[in-house]
């Protein structure tokens, strides 16, 4: 527990995303994992390769020449393999009571039920092959649950989140001995995962790639966005941050709703329009107007703010896509319902997919995560482009970061049965 590169590793399997209970091998053989080989220069691995979503993938082009008349006539062809029966049988209008008539589905929008195609076969290999889906209809919520939300649900409860609690090693896949991991002594307190200020590109060490900016910060949590000093007084409309996936179901029991399947985020996001790149259409800046709060300038020494924020935007600032949502591209990552694996897009079901079984991440097997879409404010063209409706990124089901946050849905059943 003295080699000099254990401090590495903790930063490393921090900033990936993983739990704030940060793990510390005691032997040698867990270093055989991505995210600990990254941190020797001897490794076959580069950062690029062990780092998903904001900590790594760089796209050759954000916005590829893509042939729309062949992608039209293949999403054609690829919506014409869902049987008439499934079609037929969807939930499409919206039913009573409608979201004017029940306190319940106050904020939340109606998403008719349809036929789509999800994926994207011109990124990251997670996000092929693009298949066609059938959905029912569902009410999702219009923005971000924010902090006054969030506060409502803790008032009430006294929840305490992940990050408010000393750490522990609970999000480890069935069979890995827990024996051999411990947690660092100068670590053991509450906080959670955020970005370091780099003053220029000379602070970036190269061994260290995107862990030269990103830290675990103690005190970090959601009333405190970037440490302890820190404060949401005048963040009440802004997305919660810091909030686990747990801590995302916690409330989503309490409020009666649920995170939405992947397959109805991307749906919801798409607007009712397939083949889209963003929500709003092919061009990020249409007539040169920010639709989303994400990275402007160089990444990740300064964040000019062009579109108004360099940090959490209140929600809703910008506008709603066709069916009325609002930031599902930037403000901050959201968590989904379903386990992560890079292959479940083969063999995903038709109608109404609920996501995978079991969760898998090549890069950290060990670990359960799950997925979370959408984008942050820390994406950036020349960094990270999770702010295409395509993205996907994994979390490790224990661990927020200060851009991550949620948003939630309610189904008619879900609504029936609660009557």
């Amino acid at each position: 527990m003295k080699n000099p590169v254990v401090a590495l590793v903790i930063l490393l399997l921090a900033a990936a995303g993983l739990t704030a209970a940060v793990l510390l091998p005691d032997d040698e053989s867990v270093r055989d994992a991505p995210s600990a080989r990254a941190v020797n220069t001897d490794s076959e691995l580069t950062m690029a390769d062990t780092m998903p979503g904001d900590l790594g993938y760089r796209p050759p082009n954000p916005e590829p020449e893509i042939d729309r008349a062949a992608l039209a006539r293949e999403t054609a062809t690829l919506l014409k393999q869902i049987p008439a029966t499934i079609v037929n049988s969807l939930v499409v209008d919206e039913p009573k009571p409608t979201a004017e008539e029940h306190d319940r589905l106050h904020d939340m929008v109606w998403i008719p039920g349809g036929t789509f195609v999800m994926g994207n076969n011109h990124g990251p290999p997670d996000e092929a092959p693009r298949h066609p889906v059938a959905l029912d209809g569902f009410w999702m919520d219009a923005t971000e649950v924010t902090n006054a939300q969030f506060s409502e649900f803790v008032d009430a409860t006294g929840y305490v989140t992940l990050a408010e609690k000393p750490p522990q090693l609970t999000s480890l896949q069935e069979g890995v001995d827990s024996e051999q991991l411990a947690i660092l002594e100068e670590m053991n307190e509450p906080g959670s995962i955020c970005s370091l200020p780099l003053n220029s590109r000379a602070d970036i060490d190269p061994n260290r790639g995107a862990y030269s900016w990103w830290q675990y910060v103690a005190g970090a949590d959601w009333r405190h966005p970037e440490g302890p000093t820190s404060s949401i007084d005048d963040r009440m409309d802004h997305p919660v941050v810091h909030v686990s996936w747990h801590d995302a179901q916690a409330w989503c029991e309490w409020a009666g709703r649920r995170l939405p399947t992947e397959a109805q985020w991307e749906y919801a996001a798409r607007g009712g329009h397939d083949g889209r790149v963003y929500p709003w259409g092919n061009t990020r800046q249409p007539d040169g107007r920010w639709l989303q709060n994400i990275w402007q300038g160089e990444f990740p020494v300064e964040d000019t703010g062009e579109d108004g924020y360099t940090r959490t935007s209140p929600v809703g600032s910008f506008t709603a896509n066709d069916f009325g949502l609002h930031d599902m591209s930037g403000n901050v990552w959201e968590w989904c319902s379903d386990y992560y694996r890079p292959d479940y897009y083969f063999n995903s079901p038709q109608h109404n997919p609920g996501g995978p079984d079991n969760s898998l991440d090549p890069q950290e097997p060990h670990v359960i995560k799950r997925v979370q879409r959408g984008g942050s404010f820390m994406c950036s063209e020349q960094y990270c482009i999770g702010y295409r409706v395509a993205s996907r990124m994994k979390g490790e089901v224990d661990s927020g970061a200060f851009h991550t946050g949620f948003r939630t849905v309610l189904t008619p059943d879900m609504l029936n049965n609660a009557e």
